[in-house]
Parts: structure tokens; C-alpha cells; sequence
């Protein structure tokens, strides 16, 4: 990568143009890759659909088998099927308020929604934005950035965001006529600068269509997040793209090879046909053969498919293709019935792996988009500090209640209630969930402490 943070300190930190034009040809080889990862995952572009024979009339069937989009699925709904629970430490001041202020962005940003595609985008790509912003309420908010349409400039010395640049296309009216554009939104630790490509193709300049330009973003960092996958910044099948084209490779050219054999060739011995007897037979059903003749005969001839060979080929793909890129096959038979939780999780163990890497990935991203938000409602006068902010994953599994509850059961009294119930699945907020046992309790009496053998003292009488 050319050293933008060197040319701009040749400009005063200006962005020029040039500068602009440098990191959008740089970053057109991440795009295309992001790009196809992801038009891939939605089955619009695959290798298949443009496989081509040098026979124009030999069946070819382009059948597409989507391990790629099952892989991410469900890394998904495992990893975040159960919402991330975001909770104040109850030590910080003013606790409940604080609470208060981050469900309130939760709800407006529909966090559940944006971290279930943040993780999306990033187990297809590698890695997906997210950009925090005021909306026209003066409320923060944030926003999904696509990694097509994303760059992020770091210091190389302490791998801190500098600078964030997004870039789009747009079409504008010129006359009665249409015309794309790039459009780029910079970011800075205190503005966003709008620029766009100029009509006559000759670089970047201001968008006048911006009232305000450049226009303060109210943050005192860079408002954008990255969550990465991975620190290599790669998708979850991108490991077994190969196999997963083999595959399909070879089932369509199986069920080609089927379809083939409804085009039966007749084989005739000692006997000439023309087009009046093919006619004819295709009405009767027969042909009449002079069968005194020595050597005449007729029969199909049919082509032998080693079907186990092929089973066995596309059996070994698949194992591969799922062992490779640490995905499970829900299809096992380990998955159904009653299978103990330990047999479930050993099963689990290579998806598990992932989702604890891409958890701290999250973790780390989630807070520097707390410490940014922080930044701005501390100029409402809220002041909370971001390293109170915790977050809770909890995977989605099918449970076994009654096994859960006597598991704890034998807990109570050995852990805090607190820890004993954190083990619940079903308990997505302890603190609440403790509250509301409290509200329960109110008023009852606790016959476990009341000792029946005290006999009351009579009455004196007067």
C-alpha cells in the first residue's frame, strides 16, 4: 500500500484528488474479491453457471451446491442466533441512567439486526464496517459499511484508524441524459468531506450538492469501526472455494450423464433402416426384421456409470470441504435423537474455535465503538466510561432444559446466584432475571427458616 499518511503530510493533511484516485485503484483488488465472495454467497455469480463445453450439443447441466452460503449461515446462527446482551458495570456511577443510554442507541440503531449482518458481512468478506453518525434528531446512531465500498487508513506504527474513506457510485442527470459517479465520503477525527467525481473524469471535487462541506461528525475519532473476522482478514470459505467447485463440477456432470442416457442409440446388425422405418416404429413401437438372415439383430446401446466410485468421490468432497473450513454437518446423525450435550459439543468443537476468535474480534471492535460514542454523549454531559461497558455472546443450541436445571441445582449454595444462573441458556439478563426473583419473593415467608419445635410462651393473663 503507498504511503497516504506520508503524501498526506506533503499537503497539510489535505486530501488532493490524486490521493483519492491512489487509494480507490489500490483498494479495486480487495473490491472485486469482497465483491465476488459476496455475489457468490447469494448465488448470482458462480463458477459453474459459466462452465462451457467445445460441444454446443452435449448436455451441459450447471447444478451450483451452496456449501459457501451454508458455511456462513450457520457460523451466524450459531455465533449470534441469541443476540449480544450489552451491560453497564454496576460499580460505574449512575449505573442505571448509563444503562438506560446504550439500550436507547441499541434500540435506535436495531443492534440485534446490524450485529447479526455486521457478522454476516464479515464471515463472507473477511472483515464489514460499521459507521457511527447523528441523525436528524441529534441521536447516535450506526450504520452497516459494506468492505467493497470501505477503506481504512492506519497508523502502521500502533494500528490506529486515521483516517476512513467510503466511496460509492451514484448516477446523476446530465440534460435528458444519466451518468455514474463515484461519490467519497472522508473521515477525520472532526469532519466528513464530501467529494465526487467530476463530469469530465478528471478527478475528485467537492460536492457542492452539501450545504456544509466539509460538516463536523460530532466525534471527537474517526466514527468508523472495523470488525474483522479474522487477523487475516479472510472469509470462512475462502479455504475451500476449490473443493466446493469440484464439487459441483462433478455432480453436474453425473446428472448430465443421466439425462444423456434418455437419448438412447439403437445398434442394428445385418440390416439397413431409412427415415420411413424410423417413422414407422416410433408410431408401433417395433421394428420387422427379416429374421432368416444370418446375423441381423437390433439393440440399445447403454453406457455403465460406476455409481459408488462417484459416491464415494463426492462423499470425500464434502468431508473435506467441511473439515477445511471447520463447519459441521447438521445432517450427522450425532445431532438428533437424544444426544448428550458433551457428544453435541465435541461435534461442535471446530465451529466453536472459530466463533472464540471471531468473539474477541467482536469484543475489541464493540468496545472502540463505545469509546467513540462515549465522545459524543460526553457533550450531552453523560459521562461514562466506555471500559464499563461489557458485552455477553451467547451461542444458539438447542438445550435440554431439565438438564440445565438439575445441573445448577446442585450448584445453589456452592456459586453465587449471579454465576449459577449466568449457566441458564434461557437467561439472557441475570441482573433482571435476579430482580425479578426478588419481586417473587416479596412478602413470602421462607419456611426454611422457621423453626416449627419453638413453642410459643402463653399469654400471661392479668
Amino acid at each position: 500500500m503507498f504511503d497516504v499518511l506520508k503524501e498526506l503530510a506533503l499537503t497539510d493533511n489535505q486530501v488532493t484528488s490524486q490521493i483519492l484516485e491512489d487509494l480507490i485503484g489500490e483498494h479495486a483488488v480487495t473490491k472485486a474479491k469482497t465483491l465476488a465472495l459476496y455475489e457468490r454467497y447469494k448465488t448470482s455469480r458462480v463458477p459453474v453457471f459459466d462452465r462451457v463445453f467445445d460441444d454446443e450439443g452435449k448436455i451441459n447441466r450447471k447444478l451450483n451446491n451452496s456449501f459457501d452460503s451454508e458455511i456462513v449461515d450457520t457460523k451466524v446462527g450459531y455465533f449470534i442466533g441469541r443476540p449480544i446482551s450489552y451491560q453497564i458495570d454496576e460499580e460505574q456511577d449512575n449505573s442505571e441512567a448509563f444503562d438506560k443510554v446504550v439500550q436507547n442507541f441499541n434500540l435506535r440503531s436495531d443492534i440485534a439486526d446490524l450485529d447479526a449482518e455486521t457478522v454476516k458481512v464479515a464471515t463472507i468478506c473477511g472483515y464489514a464496517g460499521r459507521l457511527l453518525y447523528i441523525d436528524v434528531e441529534g441521536e447516535e446512531r450506526a450504520m452497516l459499511l459494506y468492505p467493497w465500498e470501505t477503506i481504512a487508513v492506519y497508523d502502521r506504527s500502533i494500528h490506529e484508524l486515521q483516517y476512513a474513506m467510503r466511496y460509492y457510485t451514484i448516477t446523476v442527470k446530465e440534460g435528458k441524459e444519466t451518468k455514474e459517479l463515484i461519490r467519497v465520503e472522508w473521515y477525520d477525527r472532526e469532519n466528513v468531506t464530501f467529494y465526487i467525481e467530476s463530469r469530465d473524469g478528471q478527478g475528485f471535487v467537492l460536492d457542492d450538492t452539501e450545504p456544509v462541506n466539509p460538516k463536523p461528525h460530532l466525534f471527537d475519532e474517526v466514527p468508523v469501526v472495523m470488525f474483522v473476522n479474522n487477523d487475516e482478514q479472510q472469509g470462512d470459505a475462502e479455504k475451500v472455494l476449490e473443493l466446493i467447485d469440484a464439487y459441483d463440477r462433478a455432480i453436474s456432470d453425473v446428472n448430465s450423464e443421466i439425462e444423456e442416457f434418455r437419448l438412447a442409440y439403437m445398434l442394428f446388425y445385418g440390416y439397413s433402416i431409412d427415415e420411413e422405418i424410423i417413422k414407422q416404429a416410433r408410431k408401433t413401437g417395433a421394428f420387422g426384421l427379416d429374421v432368416k438372415t444370418e446375423g441381423v439383430g437390433v439393440e440399445f446401446l447403454t453406457k455403465q456409470l460406476n455409481d459408488q466410485a462417484i459416491e464415494n468421490h463426492l462423499d470425500r468432497l464434502e468431508a473435506n470441504i467441511l473439515r477445511f473450513a471447520n463447519n459441521i454437518n447438521m445432517t450427522d446423525e450425532q445431532f438428533a435423537g437424544n444426544a448428550s450435550g458433551v457428544a453435541i459439543k465435541y461435534k461442535l468443537t471446530p465451529l466453536e474455535n472459530k466463533c472464540i476468535t471471531l468473539e474477541r474480534k467482536m469484543t475489541a471492535a464493540l468496545r472502540q465503538q463505545f469509546k467513540i460514542l462515549c465522545t459524543a454523549w460526553a457533550k450531552k454531559g453523560i459521562n461514562l466510561d466506555y471500559l464499563n461497558v461489557f458485552f455477553s455472546f451467547k451461542r444458539n443450541l438447542p438445550v435440554n432444559i431439565s438438564d440445565e436445571a438439575d445441573s445448577t441445582g446442585k450448584l445453589k449454595g456452592m456459586v453465587s446466584e449471579k454465576t449459577r444462573l449466568s449457566l441458564l441458556s434461557f437467561v439472557d439478563d441475570v441482573e433482571w432475571e435476579i430482580e425479578e426473583m426478588e419481586r417473587d419473593s416479596e412478602g413470602m415467608i421462607v419456611l426454611d427458616n422457621f423453626n416449627f419445635d419453638e413453642e410459643e410462651e402463653p399469654e400471661e393473663e392479668e
